[in-house]
């Protein structure tokens, strides 16, 4: 009896160093919420991320059915990029007060209380902004949640602020669908898990476009022959994170159901 319970522990042991040294990757779908065609996306069979937008007309929506089928939901938030381009309802500027930003990440996560973590849509100017950023992962450490940089730009300040202010801070390693051709998306697909072989983890960032669900739904379930596993989010955290969502932190305006 006593040698087989060994040999159980064994094979357990090994079984479980074995999923540690296994290679894996998330991908996170930005820009969920202004289609009703979302919803598709969240329905395929795989471990796929959704960040979604606040303030959207169907970001409530999108944000509660992944929940409902246990995937990953973060907040994507609009932030102020370097250009002229307009990045939405809700977004953190630079000329933002405090007590602003964080009304305003308030109110965005009332709007996605399913949200574990959040990432920024654009941003590429407000990320390099020393006392925004300040604040921002200020208000991030006492809801909780972790930062994704979707690395806008190379001279984000997002890791300096989330170590000063104790915050999990990760990073996108591959942006799949930059351009959004078939051939295009696999080469980016592959770029990825040669990282993920080399590091043992990456993160991708993609969007909801017609061109990514066909690759997506094509491709990932090739991923195990290729020994590297698809995770949500959550899983590339470090141990020491609580995964909670936004709505069961105060000040929760509504907790998920």
């Amino acid at each position: 009896m006593r040698q087989l319970l060994t040999l159980s522990l064994s094979l357990l042991i090994l079984a479980t160093q074995a999923m540690a040294d296994t290679p894996r990757v998330a991908i996170i779908i930005d820009d969920i919420g202004y289609q009703k065609a979302d919803l598709e996306l969240i329905d395929l069979p795989f471990a796929l991320t959704f960040a979604v937008l606040p303030h959207t007309p169907y970001g409530q929506r999108a944000a509660r059915h992944a929940f409902q089928l246990h995937k990953d939901v973060m907040l994507h938030m609009p932030m102020q990029p370097a250009n002229d381009r307009k990045p939405g309802l809700g977004a953190l500027t630079s000329d933002m007060s405090k007590q602003q930003v964080h009304k305003t990440l308030q109110l965005a996560l009332a709007d996605i209380p399913y949200a574990v973590g959040i990432n920024n849509h654009m941003g590429s100017f407000y990320t390099e902004q020393e006392q925004p950023m300040a604040w921002t992962m200020e208000y991030l450490s006492k809801r909780h949640l972790f930062f994704v940089d979707s690395l806008t730009t190379a001279h984000s300040k997002a890791g300096k602020y989330a170590r000063q202010f104790g915050v999990t801070n990760l990073s996108r390693q591959v942006f799949l669908d930059n351009v959004q051709d078939e051939t295009a998306i696999a080469k980016q697909f592959d770029t990825l898990l040669r990282i993920a072989k080399k590091r043992q983890s990456a993160i991708a960032i993609a969007h909801p476009y017609p061109e990514t669900y066909k690759f997506l739904r094509k491709n990932l379930p090739k991923l195990k022959e290729q020994g590297i596993v698809l995770v949500g989010i959550t899983q590339l955290l470090p141990q020491h994170h609580d995964v909670v969502a936004a709505g069961f932190t105060a000040p929760a305006v509504s907790a998920p159901q």
